[in-house]
């Protein structure tokens, strides 16, 4: 049967006592249906964006997303935070990475086009390819065509820029690619993505090649991530035991995702390393985004993102961009302070309050204190790493939840406002990795209080080392029943 896939997390029984429970309390079924199934889902498949400069990258993803996300200016190189997204369409969802954000001329445009394109390529499960159809095939544009078609990747091509009839004829030019039939676009004004991202959705698997757990006897896989010349490469080669990879004094000399099997504490764990980037000053910026781009794309494969940071240097803007974008992936994590045998007293005692300012939303992450050059304390990163894939799979049975829930109301109720009280009257735990919960409430719940939550599940069923979702639902005013 595969009644289970639609309940999420639930089976079948806990199912039908949740959804009388729900039906009872005056809730529509198919509300509940649909925030079960939002919330049960696992990871969402990946759409690349990619092209060469001002092919109108970022227009196209605040097109597919819906909103004004994706920074968009004139300069072409403008850089920003963020290069996922998640979007729907057609009742479906599934992430964007974004490669419109890079686009100096650091190693020469047809290479930095072509790298770009390949860090998102190796994340994503389909690619939409944009090529200005003013313009009309360039070489950068073949060159990445080549890239696409070793990639072996469903791709769409959009032919953008197209804003009228006239138009129409210089998207059909772009047939010659090879890559089938060119959807003319134009993002600006959103005239012909509807039909683009039917056909992005037929591209798109149904969910990402890769499940999660479900590998029998795989190996577990871990992204070390952080900023450039943090120790990474370092860490790995004593982890391995052997130089396995180029390390050099010169910040980031690492360029290519290097896969390592590598045994530690008896399991042979898979490391997903994504090195820093070659950095010259004067490109700081590129390398920057470019380094972000490969972390998501590393975090994207990863189970668990071990997160390095220097404990010699103050937690920096960078550090925590980076714990974040593991923690919006919904990673498993660990964090690492590496040159930890470099500290002296008056350090340790400011480091630790940094962490307590910089880093108390993820006080929940296991910590342990490493030195990549000595090999200090190696030994204490596999048990932090399986506890964080613990709290990470954990699973609370809906009828325990719900008995927590009940304490935690009578005890701690929602502050009154505007003459009412919200309540919750219920919930579920409808995924895990990471634990995704649904409360059902009978009127809005603040942000504080999601937060006390939170904590409190916390503090009571551990999930330590996992990000914890939770979403709620309140009940329609219609169907009360008293």
């Amino acid at each position: 049967m595969n009644d289970q896939h639609d309940h999420g997390a639930l089976g079948d029984a806990e199912y039908a006592e949740f959804m009388e429970l729900a039906a009872e309390e005056g809730f529509d079924v198919e509300d509940v249906e649909g925030a079960l199934e939002e919330a049960s889902h696992g990871p969402l498949p990946v759409l690349a964006v990619v092209g060469r400069p001002n092919v109108g990258k970022s227009t196209l993803v605040n097109r597919i997303i819906g909103r004004r996300e994706a920074v968009v200016q004139d300069k072409p190189g403008v850089t920003r935070d963020r290069v996922t997204y998640e979007a729907e369409w057609a009742g479906r969802r599934f992430k964007v990475v974004d490669t419109g954000g890079w686009e100096q001329d650091v190693l020469g445009l047809d290479a930095s086009v072509a790298a770009q394109a390949e860090y998102a390529i190796e994340a994503s499960d389909a690619v939409v390819f944009v090529v200005d159809s003013t313009v009309g095939a360039t070489d950068t544009d073949e060159a990445v065509v080549k890239l696409l078609r070793r990639a072996g990747k469903p791709v769409v091509l959009c032919a953008n820029k197209v804003d009228g009839q006239s138009g129409e004829a210089d998207a059909s030019t772009l047939w010659s690619l090879g890559l089938g039939e060119p959807h003319p676009v134009s993002s600006l004004h959103g005239r012909g993505t509807g039909d683009m991202l039917d056909a992005v959705l037929e591209a798109l698997p149904e969910a990402p090649a890769q499940t999660f757990g479900n590998t029998v006897g795989g190996p577990r896989r871990i992204a070390l991530i952080g900023r450039p010349n943090v120790g990474k490469s370092s860490l790995l080669n004593k982890v391995a035991n052997e130089d396995r990879v180029v390390v050099n004094e010169m910040a980031g000399t690492t360029r290519d995702p290097v896969d390592e099997l590598i045994k530690l504490g008896g399991i042979v764990w898979k490391f997903i390393d994504t090195a820093g980037i070659r950095r010259r000053v004067h490109f700081q910026e590129g390398a920057d985004y470019y380094a972000s781009l490969r972390t998501a794309a590393a975090v994207e494969k990863a189970e668990v993102a071990v997160v390095l940071i220097d404990a010699t240097e103050s937690i920096s803007v960078q550090d925590q961009r980076i714990i974040t974008m593991a923690v919006e992936a919904g990673r498993a994590m660990v964090i690492a302070f590496n040159k930890w045998d470099n500290l002296d007293e008056e350090r340790r005692y400011y480091l630790e309050r940094e962490i307590e300012t910089e880093l108390g939303q993820v006080a929940w992450a296991p910590r342990v204190n490493v030195s990549a050059r000595t090999g200090r304390h190696m030994e204490k990163l596999v048990p932090a790493i399986e506890t964080a894939i613990k709290g990470w799979e954990t699973r609370i049975p809906t009828g325990r939840l719900n008995a927590f829930l009940g304490e935690i109301v009578a005890a701690h109720p929602h502050p009154v406002r505007g003459g009412k009280q919200p309540r919750i009257l219920f919930g579920t735990q409808a995924g895990t990795m990471p634990p995704r919960f649904v409360l059902f409430a009978s009127g809005f719940l603040e942000a504080g209080y999601r937060r006390f939550i939170e904590r409190r599940l916390r503090e009571e069923f551990g999930f330590d080392g996992t990000p914890i979702h939770i979403s709620v639902r309140v009940r329609e005013k219609r169907g009360r029943k008293k």
